[in-house]
């Protein structure tokens, strides 16, 4: 991020105001009143810009913010309406699941979304423009160039196996020690392959509230100690159901005349994923609900909670480009597009 984004609404000015100054103590009470949190451009955009100080830190911001006690009180409650938020859609189920059935479990969440959501990936498959390829990438990079960070804060809070499992699977996520394979970096090198900014948050300004709650989902659950069994269900599900949607956009960019670079973040994640399966539903969440039953529940509750902010995500892109309109805050600059070849048939 070579340059901070512009704000959204009182909660984001109020932020970046303070940001760009020394650190100092911010208002003691901020009123975080929003109709639709989870999809609200402003408080979605302030909690990102709150966790980034916790990633790469922000361009001309004081590192010492990431620690200054004030700030720490707005991003709690930035924080306190997102999870109520997430909460209300995503009922915190009673269900008590056996170390031995979650992975059984977690396969049901995932059939569950794939028959009652929306397939991006079948969309970008079939149907998508190259403009639309260049916007999915948009969305994507708000994860995709820092992939593996956020479920990496859960290691220190597991031991054992599932701890053991976790790291087997981040390895892989950060190419088993060679920084070509690191799967950010093989996003971004996607990203320059289709003429695309791969700076990291080079597009943050135009990326919607809608794709920046799935990524301050993983912060959240990711940053507190007593959401470990959700991140831990939130990654065993998100692997779980990675390798078919991949190899649909990896065949989609093709259709388009891509190929090389441009879906080689896509092809690996096809092989890496389908191995990683079994590791995340058994290994991870199967191996923590065993140390600690109680923690099924919120195993069970962050898969849910994955699938349907990704699926009000993949919602607002489909309906956005079935009604020819970008699905970006504002559409991108092609004047200079790249130089890419022809489509090809289906």
């Amino acid at each position: 991020m070579s340059v901070l984004p512009s704000s959204r609404g009182q909660l984001s000015d109020l932020l970046l105001r303070a940001l760009t100054q020394d650190v100092h103590e911010l208002p003691a009470a901020v009123p975080v009143d929003v109709a639709e949190p989870l999809g609200d451009e402003d408080l979605q955009l302030a909690l990102y810009l709150c966790y980034e100080l916790h990633y790469r830190g922000l361009p001309g911001v004081d590192d010492g913010w990431e620690w200054e006690p004030s700030l720490l009180r707005l991003r709690q409650a930035l924080e306190y309406r997102f999870e109520r938020a997430l909460l209300d859609a995503v009922p915190w189920e009673g269900e008590t699941v056996a170390a031995s059935e979650i992975d059984l479990a977690l396969r049901a969440v995932a059939e569950l979304d794939e028959a009652e959501g929306v397939s991006l990936s079948r969309y970008v498959r079939l149907r998508a423009t190259l403009e639309q390829a260049l916007e999915f990438f948009v969305h994507r990079s708000a994860y995709q160039l820092k992939e593996a960070d956020p479920h990496s804060w859960a290691i220190p809070r597991l031991h054992g196996p599932p701890k053991a499992a976790l790291i087997e699977i981040q390895a892989d996520e950060y190419g088993g020690g060679r920084s070509e394979w690191i799967h950010a970096e093989l996003f971004a090198r996607a990203m320059r392959a289709v003429g695309l900014d791969s700076r990291y948050g080079a597009y943050l300004d135009i990326i919607p509230g809608v794709t920046l709650a799935t990524v301050n989902l993983m912060s959240l659950l990711g940053l507190h100690r007593r959401w470990r069994g959700a991140i831990v269900g939130h990654l065993a599900l998100f692997e779980m159901t990675s390798s078919i949607p991949n190899r649909r956009y990896a065949l989609g960019l093709r259709r388009l005349g891509l190929d090389g670079d441009a879906t080689l973040f896509f092809d690996e994640h096809v092989e890496a994923d389908a191995v990683h399966e079994n590791v995340a539903a058994v290994d991870l969440a199967g191996g923590l609900v065993r140390q600690d039953p109680p923690l099924g529940k919120a195993v069970l509750w962050g898969a849910r909670a994955l699938a349907h902010l990704d699926g009000r995500w993949a919602s607002h892109v489909v309906r956005c480009w079935e009604h020819q309109r970008t699905s970006l805050l504002r559409a991108l600059d092609l004047e200079h597009p790249a130089r890419l070849p022809a489509p090809v048939p289906v």
